[in-house]
């Protein structure tokens, strides 16, 4: 049995902004789903990130600074209830989807050791795996599709339902769906192993920062660099 026939987690942020080094957790979902998509558990997070959410932010996921400061939880706690929620998921060798995971688990590496948690890495022993990534696995299959390639696009071109984009639990239960329909189609990712995919994905990840990494060189910037490293950016003190 393939990966995409069996039982998921999948994972989703809604943050303060694009920045993984600075930006803040503002709500998370993390949802069980069976093997025929079926909704098995589901555990949110809304989090005050003991910030200000800009603007531009909030009218992507709708979440002002007002509402989190009435209604959110202290980040450090609900910090750590996330991290080790994931953890437990990977503990038992059930597959994490993350569209982006680049962005989405760096993010909270950062986040836990801004408030002086044990991040992810440090709870497994090693870094985040089994990792199932939409947006890798994509470009991967159908390298030369024009057009954009975020949620909703993906979405749209594979056929999932996606309601409510920008709200944690819609987006995660819709990466997961993009991500089994992608299983689906294409034989050559519907390994039986979800480790065996997380390495090829790692592979995929970085030929595809390469390419861009070139794309960029040869527009106008010579210093371009594109991370190639996934699904973890590694931490650098003081960046």
């Amino acid at each position: 049995m393939s990966w995409h026939q069996g039982l998921l987690v999948s994972f989703d942020l809604e943050t303060t902004g694009t920045d993984v080094e600075q930006d803040r957790i503002v709500t998370a979902a993390l949802l069980r789903l069976e093997g025929d998509g079926r909704p098995a558990a589901k555990l949110t997070w809304l989090l005050d990130p003991g910030v200000p959410i800009p603007d531009e932010a909030a009218a992507i996921h709708g979440i002002s600074t007002a509402y989190v400061q009435e209604h959110g939880r202290p980040p450090t706690t609900a910090i750590e209830e996330i991290t080790e929620a994931l953890a437990d998921a990977l503990r038992a060798e059930i597959p994490l989807v993350v569209m982006n995971a680049r962005y989405d688990l760096s993010l909270l590496d950062r986040e836990c050791r801004r408030h002086g948690l044990r991040t992810l890495t440090e709870r497994l022993g090693h870094a985040p795996a089994p990792v199932i990534d939409p947006l890798v696995l994509d470009k991967h299959v159908d390298r030369y599709r024009k057009g954009k390639r975020a949620l909703q696009a993906l979405c749209g071109h594979y056929g999932v339902r996606l309601d409510g984009a920008h709200e944690a639990g819609a987006d995660a239960a819709a990466a997961a769906g993009v991500a089994r329909r992608i299983g689906e189609k294409y034989p050559a990712v519907a390994l039986p192993s979800p480790r065996a995919l997380h390495t090829l994905q790692e592979q995929a990840a970085a030929e595809q920062a390469a390419s861009f990494q070139a794309y960029l060189r040869r527009s106008g910037d010579p210093r371009a660099i594109v991370e190639p490293a996934w699904p973890l950016i590694p931490y650098q003190a003081g960046a």
